[in-house]
């Protein structure tokens, strides 16, 4: 009996939020300018201080306009730019249509962004041949484009890192395969900055070292990478040779608990901000939880330090509540006993578990008044919320704060179900 061979696709929408943008536009409201053929971009308002190109056509892409860059620049570079406002609302939408395409063909699929998911497929070569990938693939491109109105490029390998690193080799619209006997003629040529997590700072560190290319990276001494990269240096390292993602990139299906995390733009090392950062995450938490009519009786807290090493710890509540300040001050008095208040911090996430229905709260002697009053308070603020966009109401500490009230990646459509997440605990933990 041979070994059955699992094939990886890795599947990205082309400039997801302009191309989905402009599908709507010209399919749904008939409208015959399309924003992927003129110079155009998504970007945030200029004037609540987010004005930053989000997606770009390729039109734009040719002005020298980049993903990330401020609005204003943008502009000079290209004087008739048109510039459209984000609609997280159709994106999430979008989204799902993709995933439930995917799992037309795939019961193995792995959302990893709103934009970009893995299919697994276990047993392929033994059905149609591995010749036969290619075709397949083409297949599946070609009806997402027909049946959804915008392309991707699929990626194609025996593992996720490399299937990812296929889909970024050249777009729109194309397929690519990236096998292990690949890596050195068709990933080792390309800067070292096209590779997975090698971010500005990395790529800089590295080119210090006279390391321009990936398979540089590969090729360099180990002892050297972590004497001045430390353990994420091993960790790109380990890219650059072939070596596949870790489980705890990946996001797993919801059942057993809800749960939150993000990066922070800058690493932590106040405490304050930590909390700050938690806070809204156990925002978007207990709307949710409120929302499904549950309640939960475990709550974790899990930090990523600045060279990658992850702890994270749990505690049982007397009472299972969705109270987000009960979430939340559960949340502070982990996170005092897990974190030693200097160690810089790039992760912080907030889960929960042990989930029941909602068959209203066994109170105690002393928290009747005090939550019976929070928790009116919490669903009242959530009416708002879903009638007037949840940014109608928020906290007084998020006023002069860089931090969203409602944490967790891209705030809108985390709220709706799409997100990468970490599993830390080994459960099946739903990120919302």
């Amino acid at each position: 009996m041979t070994d059955r061979k699992i094939y990886i696709f890795h599947v990205d929408v082309n400039s997801a939020f302009l191309s989905w943008t402009a599908s709507y536009r010209v399919n749904i409201l008939g409208e015959k300018e399309d924003l992927r053929e003129i110079p155009s971009i998504i970007g945030g308002d200029q004037e609540k201080r987010h004005g930053i190109v989000l997606a770009k056509s390729n039109p734009a892409k040719n002005y020298g306009i980049q993903t990330g860059e401020a609005i204003v620049t943008a502009r000079q570079k290209c004087p008739g730019l048109v510039v459209v406002l984000p609609d997280y609302g159709l994106y999430v939408k979008a989204s799902r249509a993709l995933i439930a395409k995917l799992k037309q063909y795939s019961d193995n699929v792995i959302q990893y962004s709103i934009d970009e998911a893995w299919c697994v497929f276990d047993g392929f070569e033994d059905l149609y041949g591995r010749g036969q990938m290619k075709n397949f693939a083409c297949r599946l491109k070609n009806e997402i484009r027909r049946e959804l109105g915008f392309t991707v490029n699929i990626g194609i390998s025996t593992n996720f890192l490399l299937s990812k690193m296929a889909g970024e080799f050249s777009k729109p619209d194309k397929i690519h395969t990236l096998f292990p006997e690949e890596i050195q003629e068709k990933m080792w040529p390309l800067p070292v900055s096209d590779l997975f997590f090698v971010g500005r700072a990395t790529t800089s560190k590295l080119n210090k070292l006279g390391i321009y290319t990936i398979g540089d990276l590969a090729k360099a001494d180990d002892k050297m990478i972590k004497a001045h990269l430390k353990q994420p240096g091993l960790v790109v390292q380990g890219y650059a040779r072939g070596r596949d993602l870790e489980p705890y990139m990946f996001t797993h299906e919801a059942n057993k608990g809800y749960g939150n995390s993000l990066t922070a733009p800058v690493d932590v090392v106040d405490a304050g901000y930590a909390k700050q950062l938690m806070l809204s995450l156990c925002e978007t938490i207990g709307m949710k939880l409120r929302d499904d009519n549950v309640r939960i009786g475990v709550v974790s807290v899990h930090i990523t330090t600045s060279e990658f090493h992850r702890e994270s710890r749990q505690a049982q509540l007397l009472t299972a509540t969705d109270v987000t300040e009960e979430i939340y001050e559960a949340a502070c008095r982990i996170f005092g006993g897990l974190w030693d208040g200097k160690t810089p911090l790039r992760q912080i996430g907030v889960h929960t578990s042990k989930v029941q229905a909602d068959a209203g709260r066994q109170y105690n002697l002393f928290d009747l008044k005090k939550y019976d009053r929070l928790e009116t308070l919490n669903r009242t603020v959530d009416e708002i919320r879903k009638k007037y966009g949840e940014d109608a109401v928020f906290r007084a500490g998020f006023l002069k704060s860089n931090v969203s009230h409602m944490g967790g990646g891209l705030h809108k459509e985390r709220r709706s179900g799409v997100t990468i997440g970490i599993n830390v605990t080994g459960e099946n933990t739903r990120i919302i």
